[in-house]
């Protein structure tokens, strides 16, 4: 309808202005209007506020002869940080080109978790969070779950060498008619230590100016109008350093054997009860990768590399121009718990710091090689097929030094929660692949039962009177204590037959099966993407319903199935450290029944679930079966911890040796 330009060079600072801007349109010559405005120039950032107080302060720049030289000099600042007027003058555009370009000292890593325990007066509600560092910003979404607004949002922020190093924190809070700042916190992020992820928790109270606890480096609060109260926990990492003064590059890596002695005698046996829930640490050497797929239209790739361990994450600096990176770079993680599984992640940067995958491989803690170079193949997201590229790899070496004993209780506690996963959509392909995981398991069931109705039926007349016999001894002679030594039968079963290689051919037929799924997902995904442009709104909204239910459905299904293969993989040692250690437990368990009578047993657990309250007020309600079940991979899981083999011979293709032994696959069980 119209447009027009306000000219910031000729405000003053702090005072309002009455503006009356003429409409035009450089394609009409007609009047189309004008519009009435209300301009204040005011600093923004924290940084900009004080340079101003501290000129204001000053009496002799009270008078009307400096304003306009506070005003120049704070509109030089807003362009020394990169931050853009309407006023789009040449040099101004060249500056901000500029600043746009520049090679980036660090990445800021930041998840925003949650408010807990949240109130706010004047009727305001849906909250947000806004973030600034330097002249980037980020904004979350609005939040409706009161009183603990959750989540969360992961996302990037830059740290350059010549800008300040203050995150500003603004939580911010609106009905239908406005919206406020309620709280406000600054973190010094000079006072964070380097690649290493830290858990803030900031406490603000009234905005009364009362500093909050949590990470190092927190700030004091500003007073608002509207004050809020809370506890905000969000986890920030600063990585991705290409500077050598790190200490995260190998040729300043100290290789000192003292070191590494120190680090196994922290996690000795002997010191198994100085810090329970320090279990080990872990070393990435992330050296390079090879055949890395072209993301630019020049035919290369900017890529970098991501390392997670569930809510650790850490990368390195970005190498331009090549599909064959060199990273040289160490990273070192705390363990919580052993059975976590690492995650990396190769991605290529784009303009305006987005990254597009270039592949990924996932590497459980147990099945670690230590201290050996390995050639690593990248998959896909899905982790099922080869990612593109030419036969892409990493090469890393991972050393891992842990405490056994510390490992054994951390896996009978609660699982640490992952706060950045990817909802599961609806998908026919995944519905029925997940209807049938849970028949397998069903079919396994029935053909248990069909050895009893083989007994029963008297089929081998031998064999049901020994099992007629076994069955009257048992009653007759039966402890409590022989229960678990029934399980531990069923685990010498599998173990025998998994020594025997049974087993491994059930594993490949369920590979094969994903696999031919997975083409199929791909092929629906194709035809959906093609009838959705041909959709209506209208129609997609009335399934939205539908769709919905399904895939509850869909995931619930998935979810009993994973629970039973946890099951039969605990049981036929899919992961020895896990099946060992519920054979150790049922050993413990048979010991204590032979030598306690049951019912003292019933009675100690149930006075440990009445005074748990009590004695033990902070600890989590939790389920010790549970709870090991959780650490067992369930067979998708299975699939995407696999190593692919590498293949050293270039062929130019995308995985075409894996194709041609999937093909071999095909005709052998045909």
């Amino acid at each position: 309808m119209g447009a027009s330009q306000v000219a910031l060079a000729a405000l003053e600072l702090g005072k309002q202005h009455e503006l009356c801007l003429q409409l035009r349109d450089t394609q009409n010559a007609e009047y189309l209007g004008e519009i009435y405005l209300d301009v204040t120039l005011t600093p923004q950032s924290r940084e900009e506020r004080e340079q101003v107080e501290s000129w204001t302060q000053m009496s002799f720049l009270k008078s009307d002869s400096f304003s306009k030289i506070i005003t120049e000099n704070w509109k030089e600042m807003t362009k020394y940080h990169g931050i853009s007027s309407l006023q789009k003058t040449g040099k101004m555009s060249e500056m901000g080109r500029k600043y746009k370009c520049q090679v980036w000292s660090s990445v800021v890593t930041i998840v925003l978790i949650k408010i807990k325990h949240f109130s706010i007066a004047d009727g305001l509600c849906d909250p947000y969070v806004r973030f600034r560092l330097g002249g980037e910003k980020y904004k979350s979404k609005s939040s409706n779950r009161m009183p603990t607004p959750t989540w969360p949002e992961q996302f990037d922020l830059h740290l350059f060498d010549d800008q300040t190093q203050d995150l500003e924190i603004n939580v911010c809070a609106k009905d239908r008619s406005r919206e406020e700042i309620v709280a406000s916190t600054v973190i010094d992020l000079s006072k964070l230590e380097r690649e290493r992820t830290h858990k803030i928790k900031h406490k603000f109270n009234g905005g009364d100016g009362g500093g909050g606890g949590g990470g190092s480096g927190s700030g004091g609060e500003i007073p608002h109008k509207t004050a809020a109260s809370g506890v905000l926990y969000l986890l920030l990492t600063i990585s991705g350093t290409s500077t050598i003064e790190m200490i995260t590059d190998l040729s300043d890596y100290d290789r000192e054997i003292t070191e590494q002695e120190h680090i196994r005698e922290k996690y000795s046996v002997r010191r198994t009860f100085c810090d329970l829930r320090d279990v080990g640490v872990l070393t990435v050497r992330v050296y390079k990768a090879l055949g890395l797929t072209s993301a630019d239209l020049c035919g290369k790739s900017d890529p970098f590399c991501v390392l997670e361990l569930v809510n650790a994450r850490l990368q390195t600096h970005t190498e331009y121009k090549t599909l064959s990176p060199t990273w040289d770079k160490i990273f070192m993680f705390n363990i919580r718990d052993i059975n976590s599984v690492l995650e990396v992640t190769v991605f290529d940067e784009d303009p305006d710091y987005k990254v597009e995958f270039l592949g990924k491989v996932a590497i459980p803690l147990l099945s670690v090689n230590n201290g050996v170079q390995k050639w690593y193949p990248l998959k896909d997201k899905k982790l099922m097929t080869r990612a593109k590229g030419n036969n892409p790899k990493i090469l890393l070496e991972l050393r891992l030094v842990w405490n056994p004993i510390r490992a054994f209780i951390r896996t009978l506690n609660p699982k640490e929660e992952k706060y950045m996963h990817q909802e599961i959509k609806f998908k026919r392909q995944t519905l029925i692949r997940n209807v049938m995981r849970l028949k397998d398991l069903v079919l396994w069931a029935i053909d248990i039962g069909k050895y009893f109705e083989y007994w029963v039926e008297w089929e081998s007349p031998m064999h049901t009177i020994l099992v007629l016999i076994a069955f009257v001894l048992a009653c007759q002679f039966f402890e409590p204590y022989m229960a678990p030594i029934a399980l531990l039968l069923v685990f010498l079963r599998y173990y025998v037959a998994r020594t025997w290689g049974a087993l491994k051919v059930s594993d490949d037929d369920y590979e094969q099966q994903i696999d031919e799924d997975d083409q199929q997902e791909d092929r629906d995904d194709d035809q959906e993407d093609d009838k959705s442009k041909e959709e209506k709104k209208s129609l997609k909204e009335r399934l939205s319903a539908v769709q919905e239910v399904t895939q509850l459905v869909q995931n619930t299904i998935g979810e009993i199935a994973s629970f039973g293969e946890k099951i039969k993989n605990l049981l036929d040692f899919s992961v020895p450290f896990l099946s060992y250690l519920a054979v150790l437990l049922l050993v413990g368990v048979t010991i204590v029944l032979y030598y306690i009578p049951i019912r003292y047993l019933i009675m100690g657990w149930g006075i440990n679930k009445f005074t748990r309250k009590i004695l033990r007020p902070n600890t989590i309600p939790n389920n010790e079966l549970l709870d090991l079940l959780s650490r067992v991979p369930d067979n998708e899981e299975k699939i995407y911890y696999k190593e692919m083999r590498t293949n050293d011979s270039a062929d130019g293709g995308s995985g075409g040796g894996d194709k041609s032994n999937k093909e071999t696959k095909r005709k052998q069980k045909l």
